[in-house]
């Protein structure tokens, strides 16, 4: 304090002495054992004569702190002397008392004024002050009033001027109607945003006139009062996911991330699927509306559809709520999950045995729903046949006859049409087909002997069976149907003792079976011996025949009495 630069002694100056009263004064915060005024003259007292005179101070209204001291007879601070404590704010503080000296009986009045010193620094209500304003509905040019800080020192120590901490959005406005007042606001000068700068901390500085000068400070803290200006934001504008079509239900396929800058429910912000495409696809999906987990619900198809686009909204919860968008892609990948396929598209059955090798016998049509490696197919045909597989053009191929048939060795075909894909397990198709063979007429009845051998006793009654014989003809219907006969070509003859006669003279063939019967009674003595010739003929276009002999012996009987 300004007091407490006094080392030794304050001067004071006494102002008048007139009728037996007398001025002084002294500045607050003196020093104890300041002299405040010299009594001397007043009272003609000298050095050791206060105590002899018994001089006292007698106090009118306030006390301060001074005495008589009864060493040197002066009147000196005996106390701290603060002259707001004493005096306030008025001006001049002066205080009143009386010095009594009993011996003799004197009275002398003292008026004794306490001055100010800067000693007390401005002083806000509050060291600080919290404002609310809304960002962007506190338009520029908004004024806040503001409380200035008080000094309760006197005069130019407590006149104030006021400073503000800079700011690009805030300005300090002073208006004084007279230099006892002056009224304070806190003008907006530049739009509020809470995102960018949720907080402004000022400070304002309150400067007394002192010499030297005091301050006091107040901390203005401002707190932007959000609105919902600002929409959810993704960290991507489009995610891209590739999924196995045989992705389990409830497997994860991403999770989003949208933040709102806003606070509250201006930035809480709920997830919704707006669109899927195709439209099949909207049972396939599911959204968590807080976590932003996309989720599977459905069963995929790589061979129905291949990419899904879903359209995400995310939006806060403000009234009107604000939203933005991002776009999920979903590529959907091929698993082996389609074996192939294998169907006959034309048939031309049966397929005679003469027909020339290279004969188309089917065309087939091969696929597999799956792609790449997966959906390759290879064909092959199995058993071991006559027939093989040759590829048209994609997916196509033609069974055709690569060796000549034989119908009467193999009459119909049963061929299995074998398809594997190759994907990792490989997985197989098949396709029988079954290839009958039509007959031609290429087989001539064959006989079961070239030669048949008959013995046969004479006297045998007409239309008894010699013998049967058999032709086999392995055509089939009509082509191996056999009807026999005697071969008129070279029917046969026997030797007889008349000489030579026809066979057909005394034995038949019968046509369906093959049997040979007398036509009349045989007569060794007559015919002994008879070679026959049989043709067996199908009944093919052009018909086919085979040949066979039978020799005929007749046998001896006696049944002729001797003649003289």
């Amino acid at each position: 304090r300004w007091g407490a630069a006094v080392r030794v002694l304050v001067l004071v100056r006494t102002w008048s002495v007139v009728a037996g009263q007398v001025r002084y004064s002294v500045p607050e915060e003196a020093k104890v054992g300041t002299v405040v005024g010299r009594l001397s003259q007043e009272l003609g007292l000298e050095a050791g004569d206060a105590e002899a005179r018994r001089v006292r101070v007698v106090w009118q209204g306030r006390r301060a702190g001074v005495e008589v001291s009864g060493a040197s007879g002066a009147l000196v601070v005996s106390s701290r002397l603060d002259r707001e404590e004493l005096c306030g704010k008025s001006a001049p503080c002066s205080l009143r008392l009386e010095l009594l000296q009993e011996r003799p009986l004197r009275v002398l009045h003292v008026e004794l004024e306490v001055t100010d010193i800067n000693d007390n620094a401005p002083l806000f209500p509050a060291a600080r002050k919290n404002i609310s304003m809304a960002e962007l509905t506190t338009v520029p040019g908004s004024r806040f009033p503001l409380e200035g800080a008080s000094d309760a020192d006197i005069g130019a120590n407590a006149q104030l001027s006021y400073t503000l901490s800079p700011s690009e959005h805030f300005t300090l406005d002073v208006k004084s109607p007279d230099e006892n007042r002056k009224f304070l606001f806190l003008v907006l000068s530049k739009p509020l945003d809470r995102e960018t700068v949720p907080v402004h901390r000022l400070v304002l500085t309150a400067t007394d006139g002192g010499r030297p000068s005091l301050t006091g400070t107040m901390e203005l803290v401002i707190t932007v009062l959000d609105v919902n200006d600002n929409a959810p934001q993704f960290n991507q504008s489009v995610y891209k996911v590739q999924l196995p079509e045989d992705s389990l239900f409830g497997t994860l396929l991403v999770v989003l991330n949208a933040t709102d800058s806003d606070l509250g429910p201006y930035g809480d912000v709920i997830y919704e699927i707006d669109n899927i495409a195709p439209a099949s696809g909207s049972d396939l999906f599911s959204i968590d509306e807080e976590s932003g987990e996309i989720r599977l619900t459905g069963a995929l198809d790589f061979e129905a559809v291949t990419l899904y686009m879903l359209q995400i909204q995310a939006k806060d919860k403000g009234m009107p709520p604000l939203s933005s968008h991002c776009r999920v892609e979903v590529v959907v990948l091929d698993v082996n999950d389609n074996a192939p396929e294998v169907w006959v598209t034309s048939l031309s059955v049966p397929v005679s045995e003469d027909a020339s090798v290279g004969t188309v016998v089917a065309l087939l049509s091969v696929s597999d729903r799956d792609s790449g490696e997966n959906g390759r197919v290879q064909c092959s045909v199995w058993p071991t046949s006559p027939f093989s597989l040759e590829s048209r053009f994609l997916g196509s191929y033609s069974l055709v006859l690569r060796e000549a048939l034989d119908r009467e060795r193999v009459s119909e075909y049963e061929v299995e049409v074998r398809a594997e894909d190759g994907g990792k397990p490989m997985l197989r198709a098949r396709r029988s087909v079954r290839v009958p063979v039509s007959d031609v007429n290429d087989n001539a009845p064959a006989f079961s002997q070239a030669v048949y051998t008959v013995l046969a006793r004479e006297n045998n009654a007409a239309g008894a069976e010699l013998a049967r014989v058999w032709a086999r003809d392995p055509d089939e219907a009509g082509n191996g149907r056999v009807s026999y006969s005697l071969w008129e070509g070279v029917s046969g003859a026997s030797v007889s003792v008349g000489g030579w006669r026809p066979a057909s003279s005394y034995v038949s063939v019968d046509a369906e079976s093959g049997r040979v019967k007398l036509t009349k009674t045989l007569d060794y003595e007559d015919i002994r011996l008879h070679e026959l010739h049989i043709e067996a003929r199908d009944k093919g276009t052009p018909p086919l025949s085979g040949h066979c002999s039978v020799e005929l012996e007749v046998l001896d009987v006696n049944d002729n009495a001797p003649e003289v």
